[in-house]
C-alpha cells in the first residue's frame, strides 16, 4: 500500500521499494534538516544551502533525495541568473504499518495527541518554573500561579524543579475495560537546571489513576546545539531538546522503551473505576534526584510530538 491522502502517506511493507526509499530519505540529519526549512516557507537550493550552512553540492544531492522519495516537490523558477530550483513540502506525515494487510483486520488503537499545557491539574510545582509558547514566553518565569493561567493551553515548552502535571481524557464510548489489551504514552522531556547543564540527573516519574508506573533517572537537561524543532528565538544558552521516551503498560507489566520496569499491570489500573483516565507526569519531591523537568510540545525540541496516548484491543 501506497496511498497519498492530502499532505498524509500511508505505507505497508508490502510494498518494501517505496518504503525503503523514504526510510533512506530520512536517515540523514541534513535532509531532516532540510524538511523541518521547509515547513516554514518554500526555498530555493541555494537559499537551503545557505540556511543550514551546508555546501551546494551537498544540498542539491539532499533535494535530489527528497524528492525522488515524493517527501518534497520541486519546480525550475525563472530568474534574474539563470534557472532556480524552488523545494516545499510534499508530504507532512507518514505512517507506516509493519502488518501483512491480511493482519489489519483487528481493531485499531485508540490514538489522542495531548497537548502539554492541557493538563487538569498542576499539583506542587515549585520554581524554577515557566512555560513558553512557540513564539514567546507565556507570563512570567518563576511563577507557579501561572500555571494555571489559561495561556497554557497554548504552551510548547514547560518546565518546573518538582510537581506533578495531570492530564485526564475520557475513555471512547462502549469499551470495557476488559478489552483494552495494552495502553502506551510517549512524551519528549529532559532534567531541569538553571540554562542547561550535564549531568544533571533527574527522576521523572509517571503514573496513571494514580498508580506508579516507575521512574525514570533523565541524565541530563539538554543542550548545546540548537533543538531540531526549537525556535531561534529562543536563546541557546537555555535548554534546548529532550529524550523521547515511551512508556507502555500490559497484563504482565510496564515497560519502558520496551525494558521492564515494574510488575504494574493493566488490572492494577482499574480502569473502570472512573469516567476519566489520569496521568501524571512530574518530579517526586521525595525522589533521589530532584533536579526538575523540562516538557516538551510538538514545536520545541527534536520530536514533532505532544504528549501521545495510544490504547489496544483485544476483542
Amino acid at each position: 500500500m501506497h496511498d497519498i491522502h492530502g499532505k498524509h502517506a500511508e505505507l505497508s511493507i508490502e510494498r518494501p521499494e517505496k518504503l525503503a526509499m523514504i526510510a533512506r530519505a530520512l536517515s540523514s540529519p541534513v535532509r531532516l534538516d532540510v524538511l523541518i526549512a521547509l515547513s516554514k516557507r518554500s526555498m530555493s537550493v541555494g537559499e537551503l544551502a545557505r540556511e543550514l550552512d551546508v555546501p551546494m553540492s551537498s544540498m542539491a544531492l539532499a533535494v535530489r533525495t527528497l524528492e525522488e522519495a515524493d517527501l518534497i516537490m520541486c519546480n525550475i523558477q525563472p530568474g534574474s541568473h539563470g534557472a532556480t530550483k524552488l523545494c516545499s513540502r510534499k508530504l507532512d506525515t507518514v505512517s507506516i504499518s509493519l502488518a501483512p494487510e491480511a493482519m489489519q483486520n483487528g481493531p485499531q488503537p485508540f490514538t489522542l495527541h495531548l497537548p502539554i499545557g492541557s493538563y487538569s491539574f498542576a499539583e506542587g510545582i515549585q520554581p524554577t518554573c515557566g512555560l513558553l509558547s512557540d513564539t514567546q514566553p507565556l507570563g512570567p518565569i518563576d511563577l507557579p500561579n501561572l500555571f494555571y493561567s489559561p495561556q497554557r493551553f497554548d504552551a510548547q515548552m514547560l518546565w518546573f524543579h518538582q510537581g506533578f502535571l495531570e492530564y485526564r481524557f475520557s475513555l471512547i464510548d462502549n469499551v470495557s475495560e476488559e478489552n483494552i489489551a495494552w495502553l502506551e504514552l510517549s512524551f519528549e522531556a529532559c532534567s531541569e537546571a538553571p540554562m542547561y547543564r550535564d549531568p544533571w540527573p533527574s527522576d521523572i516519574s509517571v503514573e496513571i489513576n494514580r498508580k506508579r508506573l516507575g521512574t525514570w533517572t533523565c541524565p541530563c537537561d539538554c543542550g548545546g546545539r540548537q533543538g531540531h524543532l526549537t525556535p531561534k528565538w529562543w536563546r541557546p544558552i537555555n535548554t534546548q531538546f529532550g529524550f523521547l521516551k515511551t512508556w507502555r503498560i500490559d497484563n504482565t507489566g510496564t515497560y519502558l522503551d520496551h525494558s521492564y520496569i515494574s510488575d504494574t499491570n493493566l488490572s492494577d489500573l482499574c480502569l473502570a473505576d472512573a469516567p476519566y483516565i489520569s496521568i501524571r507526569i512530574g518530579v517526586d519531591p521525595a525522589s533521589e534526584y530532584v533536579n526538575g523537568i523540562n516538557l516538551f510540545g510538538e514545536k520545541f525540541g527534536d520530536h514533532p510530538q505532544s504528549i501521545n496516548v495510544q490504547i489496544g484491543f483485544s476483542f
